[in-house]
């Protein structure tokens, strides 16, 4: 018997080209601004706010890659202390989210969705909303104007989600996997290290990418508002600095703003490639 043939071959050629026009159009939406400041980064200042408006650059170059770490001193130590920032919030948050993610997948306990509620509750409340609160807290346990005033705000705002991401992930694990540890002598912490840490490897991917855009995305306001020293800044804070009070410096903006989205992008770019590639994999991979 002649398999079926393929669904998009059941199309008509007008169908499949719309299909590929609203590809297309969708695709042209998501990457014009990157685009466009990819493009501003490679003009000259003067040459922004000519008129008429010229998409592409004439005597386009990148010195605008050279000058930008002249126009703010130290741009190296704002990717360096994000990049510090990001992986400890979502190394913290793994480390919290795997076993309570376990517990309430696996086990029924009195309260378990009131608390469950409770921690999608949490993100429903904004950052700003709870500054004050948040200040009065870091300056009590004395961690104001340190790494650890951006890391604890971002590791309880981030930990809610990647609980509800892996509980999920885990749900789908058959219980025979646990069972059968069971039945030969493990418990449950060597149970969740053997068993269900590597089969639900692709959904701790998913829980550790999205942690670590998050935390690099929610710098700016945790550290305006809890740190004073440029040692501690993050990236945000560093791409501020080119709004000048007279101008902005819009073609080194652009510039710093890719070279430091550059290192997140290959972070996630690879650990995107373990995703995929853990998807494959299954309880009874031999």
């Amino acid at each position: 018997m002649t398999p079926p043939p393929a669904l998009i071959n059941r199309y008509k050629w007008y169908e499949v080209l719309a299909i590929y026009c609203g590809i297309a159009l969708f695709l042209i939406f998501v990457l014009s601004p990157f685009v466009e400041g990819f493009l501003v980064s490679l003009k000259p200042l003067s040459q922004l706010f000519s008129s008429p408006y010229r998409f592409w650059p004439q005597n386009g170059s990148f010195e605008a890659y050279r000058t930008m770490w002249v126009s703010v001193p130290g741009f190296a130590r704002y990717i360096f202390n994000s990049f510090l920032i990001s992986g400890s919030i979502t190394l913290i948050v793994l480390i919290f989210v795997i076993p309570a993610a376990y517990a309430f997948a696996r086990f029924d306990f009195k309260g378990m969705n009131v608390l469950l509620g409770g921690f999608l509750a949490v993100k429903m409340f904004s950052g700003a909303v709870l500054l004050i609160p948040l200040f009065r807290l870091m300056r009590s346990i004395g961690v104001l104007n340190t790494y650890m005033a951006m890391i604890i705000p971002g590791v309880a705002f981030i930990i809610p989600t990647g609980i509800w991401l892996l509980v999920t992930y885990i749900k789908r694990i058959p219980r025979e996997l646990d069972e059968a540890a069971y039945v030969d002598g493990a418990g449950y912490f060597y149970t969740l290290r053997r068993v269900i840490i590597p089969v639900a490897m692709p959904g701790i991917m998913v829980v550790a990418i999205s942690s670590f855009i998050e935390a690099y995305a929610q710098q700016f306001i945790y550290a305006l508002t809890f740190n004073s020293k440029t040692e501690y800044m993050p990236l945000p804070v560093g791409l501020f600095a080119y709004f000048g009070r007279q101008e902005v410096i819009w073609n080194e903006l652009m510039a710093a703003s890719f070279v430091g989205i550059a290192p997140a992008m290959i972070v996630i770019f690879f650990l995107q490639r373990y995703l995929v590639s853990g998807l494959t994999a299954g309880a009874v991979k031999q």
